[in-house]
């Protein structure tokens, strides 16, 4: 019996009812780095770092070998080099790294009936019902060597009855590791690892725990749910059933073909470029707020104009996957030059994200220090707490609202 008093109870039904799925969690080992060694093997067994080359640049991957000197993503690149001063900062090339995102991706299409892929390097697959003709193991052991032999990339992988468990029991054999936690073993399992290993658990949560006290899932998993949920709110609730190896979370089926995209129709054609750069500013301003608070990344910007004379002209361009205003706002108004040539009336103009991935605001892959980070979190939760156009650029103020027939939508094919 689980501890909890009556939510208890009901989660412990919960998890009888999850006991007969296989859930596979895959990671691809150091992906960025891993990326770069198949086209130089020279940087095998090295510490690398793929990111910004300034000082003031981030992390965004990290080799293992530099792991070893405690450099890890998201960290200062100063700070890297402080650590291992033999680091090597590699810039990075982010059209590779979707190229083998996607081949790893169709390989899975290919073998599963179904599967999430949570980030570029992320995927779960639901192998609940292989069991019975292949052994979703050994699916799994065959994915392996699969992708090693033939896109030649490393990845880790943990199967389990919930999404939770895979994911930490591959961090627990990460890199180039195998693990099956077995039905019945889940709370077993985590029980003695750090809370810092749960999904969820970012710095605050897991600095607030340790305040309480907690630093062991065995630790939080005793907590009574209702004291968790007074700490944490209906974050506790879940926190709690983790503790428990309880999660229901369904894999939610990969869609390829992912965009954000705005336009404006003119009450007015106009040649006025500074209301249409004005425009197109703040597009790009809603729109990259938009990216941020889903959590996901841009890789292909585009730009759309249409004459008075309905000819409609498209251009895209590819950028370093980011959800950062100031990087897409200078593609946008590059594209804009280049589709707007004819110098004749506009009735129309639009901006589109295209090939969005899974990923966190705070992080630019390439090119981002500290200060532009912290001044996006802050900029955020004005907009969280006060809307979206709380604080704008006061050069996309200037175009007001006096237009109508705006259209804004959110695909997904």
């Amino acid at each position: 019996m689980i501890r909890g008093g009556i939510g208890g109870v009901f989660e412990t039904k919960q998890a009888m009812n999850s006991n007969n799925r296989h859930i596979v969690h895959l990671d691809l080992d150091s992906f960025f780095v891993s990326v770069e060694r198949l086209h130089n093997r020279e940087l095998i067994g090295r510490p690398i770092v793929i990111g910004g080359n300034s000082d003031r640049a981030v992390v965004a991957c990290s080799s293992y070998e530099a792991r070893q000197f405690g450099v890890r993503s998201a960290m200062p690149m100063k700070v890297a080099k402080y650590l291992c001063p033999e680091i090597q900062v590699i810039s990075g090339d982010f059209d590779a790294y979707t190229r083998y995102s996607d081949m790893v991706t169709e390989a899975i299409t290919e073998r599963a009936p179904l599967f999430e892929k949570s980030s570029i390097d992320e995927f779960y697959v639901e192998l609940t019902g292989m069991e019975r003709f292949f052994g979703c193991y050994k699916w799994a052991v065959d994915f392996k060597k699969t992708v090693r032999k033939e896109i030649g990339l490393p990845i880790t992988f943990g199967l389990s009855v919930n999404k939770t468990v895979a994911k930490i029991a591959t961090g627990e054999v990460k890199p180039d590791g195998q693990l099956e936690v077995e039905t019945g073993r889940e709370r077993e399992f985590i029980a003695p690892l750090s809370i810092a290993k749960m999904p969820m658990v970012g710095k605050k949560t897991n600095q607030l725990l340790i305040n309480m006290g907690v630093r062991k899932i065995a630790t939080l998993s005793e907590i009574p749910v209702d004291m968790m949920e007074r700490v944490f709110g209906k974050n506790g609730i879940i926190l709690w059933q983790r503790a428990n190896g309880i999660d229901n979370t369904p894999v939610v089926p990969y869609s390829d073909a992912k965009s954000m995209s705005t336009e404006r129709t003119f009450e007015r054609d106009t040649t006025d470029i500074a209301k249409l750069k004005s425009i197109l500013l703040g597009m790009v301003e809603r729109l990259a707020f938009d990216l941020r608070r889903s959590r996901k990344l841009t890789s292909c910007v585009s730009v759309k104009i249409r004459y008075s004379n309905f000819d409609t002209h498209t251009v895209q361009a590819r950028v370093s996957y980011t959800a950062h205003d100031h990087v897409l706002i200078e593609k946008t108004m590059g594209l804009f030059d280049k589709a707007y040539k004819r110098r004749m009336l506009l009735r129309l103009v639009g901006v589109k994200f295209s090939h969005l991935v899974p990923g966190y605001d705070q992080i630019d892959l390439f090119d981002d220090n500290d200060r532009v980070i912290k001044l996006y979190q802050a900029i955020d939760r004005i907009k969280v707490r006060y809307g979206a156009n709380a604080i704008r650029r006061a050069s996309s103020v200037k175009a007001g609202h006096r237009d109508t027939e705006v259209t804004k939508m959110f695909k997904q094919k």
